[in-house]
């Protein structure tokens, strides 16, 4: 595999059928969506980034304070934060994992809110139950902390996490 493709990259509108399958294929630590409510998600979103040219191996997709969207967990968000970026999704394909590409994406989004020097704090939630260690681990080790839980939906219990991006430093290589 070429080192360039797996650097993240924009998403595009090509990417949307993999993104799909990928997605769903990773339901319940990601929400089951369909093809109407991916390209909303990425025609509101404030960053979207995928990882993989010939085959789509990660993606992400984030959202600014007063986007459109309904999510419980946005809004919870929302309530909470005036100024934030939230990490709605972010997916990496099963062979993939424990390969970086998730801390990849996650610093391009830092980086990106650094260049942007669009808002201090970056949140996303983690399912505790049905549980989801690995990623509560991942999100840990890169400097997340919980600021609150809610139950999303029946069966859904998330933890909500937070991180300070310090907007006024240099752009870091990822």
């Amino acid at each position: 595999m070429i080192q360039n493709e797996l650097e993240p990259r924009l998403f595009l509108r090509s990417d949307i059928d993999t993104a799909l399958l990928l997605n769903n294929r990773n339901a319940p630590a990601v929400g089951e969506i369909d093809r109407t409510t991916l390209e909303f998600l990425i025609e509101h979103s404030l960053y979207s980034y995928a990882i993989g040219n010939q085959e789509l191996l990660a993606f992400c997709i984030t959202f600014g304070p007063g986007a459109p969207y309904t999510s419980v967990n946005y809004q919870w968000f929302s309530r909470k934060y005036d100024d934030f970026v939230y990490l709605d999704r972010i997916v990496v394909a099963e062979p993939m994992r424990n390969q970086t590409l998730g801390a990849k994406l996650y610093a391009t989004i830092e980086n990106r809110m650094i260049a942007d020097r669009c808002a201090p704090i970056l949140t996303c939630e983690v399912n505790l139950n049905p549980p989801n260690p690995g990623s509560l681990r991942f999100h840990n080790r890169i400097g997340f902390h919980e600021v609150g839980r809610q139950d999303s939906k029946p069966g859904l219990t998330v933890t909500m996490l937070a991180k300070t991006v310090e907007i006024n430093r240099q752009v870091i290589d990822a």
